[in-house]
């Protein structure tokens, strides 16, 4: 366009220029001078006015198209923004949970498994028998069924499992002082030699925390170890608890194997729970429990689990009620078998059967041959 302007305006001045001479040899009067500039001059006007209203019509269209470009490229910006939110929002992370694998009835001396023992602690007894725990105990069929946690008295015991056929040979211990507090039971399919409760000093024994039953072979102790609680208000009780009570495991382990199984309230290592770092100060993984874990396994006895699955990660036994954490796996392994070292040859498996529900614990079996 300008180009255009410059060529017209470039002819107004040579015919200016022309006119002008040519006025002044024809001695042309200097009215007809200032005819022909008023004329050149409205020809400059004409043209510059062309001029600005092109340029004006240029700049709306370059405007036009440049609002053009930048709502397209707006909305471009939009979906990057948007794609860079969805980017940068974190997706919950899919627990990893723990498949129990297939059953191990062979151990590694080549015997088959000639004993099955569950423990389970069901967090009450009666609530457990209402959410269908025995259904679960009658698909498992053990020879021997250790509970913890019972939270009943013997004389409050539901019917439907003081009544059970299969397991004709039951055992309770429960709080003296407390009723409604910690417990322990045993049932089993055959009679025990003998049966006896606590460990021998009375302020353990008052609480209801040990069963332990004679067979041929060995002892089977079940127990509800206690919890360091709260603000670890029981800590030391439970230090001294740990000293006693490995003494009393010792003493049996003298005179026959010891099959030790239930709630220990511990977490051995950093692998047996979710989130070791933020726990150190709480119970169940305080230095002081697992330390008291380590002298009991120093003393000859062994964790079967980890015996047959040292390195397995994501195996708990434990999920609190609060925020989920059963779903998304966040959980504790505070339940065990402990072994005497004498039945290692005989150990075939170690189950936690995590998808036994009834309880904020799950099921744990052992397979043994004795």
């Amino acid at each position: 366009m300008w180009p255009e302007i410059f060529a017209v305006l470039f002819v107004c001045v040579v015919v200016c220029v022309l006119g002008g001479v040519k006025q002044k040899h024809s001695l042309v009067s200097a009215s007809c001078c200032e005819s022909t500039t008023a004329r050149v001059l409205l020809c400059v006007r004409v043209v510059c006015l062309r001029g600005v209203l092109a340029v004006r019509a240029g700049s709306s269209m370059k405007r036009g198209k440049k609002d053009e470009v930048a709502a397209a490229d707006g909305e471009n910006d939009t979906g990057s923004a948007s794609a860079k939110k969805v980017k940068k929002t974190k997706e919950p992370e899919a627990p990893i949970l723990y498949e129990d694998p297939p059953d191990k009835l062979t151990s590694k001396d080549g015997r088959k498994a000639n004993m099955k023992i569950t423990s389970w602690n069901v967090d009450g007894l009666r609530a457990w028998v209402k959410k269908k725990g025995l259904d679960w105990v009658r698909e498992e069929d053990p020879d021997v069924l250790c509970l913890q946690e019972t939270k009943c008295a013997e004389k409050s015991l539901p019917a439907e499992i003081t009544s059970m056929p299969e397991y004709p040979h039951k055992y309770w211990a429960g709080s003296d002082e407390k009723e409604g507090y910690s417990g322990v039971a045993m049932l089993c399919k055959t009679e025990p030699i003998k049966v006896t409760y606590g460990i021998g000093k009375e302020e353990h024994d008052k609480e209801g925390r040990v069963i332990t039953a004679e067979f041929p072979n060995f002892y089977l102790v079940t127990a509800y170890v206690p919890n360091s609680g709260r603000g670890l208000v029981r800590l030391d009780y439970r230090k001294t608890w740990d000293v006693d009570f490995r003494s009393y495991l010792s003493e049996l382990d003298m005179q026959k194997s010891v099959v030790l199984c239930g709630d220990l309230n511990v977490a051995h290592q950093e692998i047996d729970l979710k989130n070791p770092k933020g726990n150190k100060k709480n119970a169940g993984f305080t230095p002081e429990e697992r330390e008291g874990f380590t002298q009991l396994l120093e003393a000859g006895f062994t964790d079967s689990f980890r015996e047959i699955y040292p390195d397995q990660t994501h195996a708990y036994s434990f999920w609190t009620y609060m925020m989920g954490c059963r779903d998304k796996n966040v959980g504790w392994r505070l339940d065990y078998f402990v072994l005497s070292s004498s039945l290692l040859p005989g150990l075939c498996d170690s189950k936690i059967r995590n998808k036994a529900m009834g309880s904020d614990h799950c099921p744990i079996t052992l397979h043994i041959a004795v």
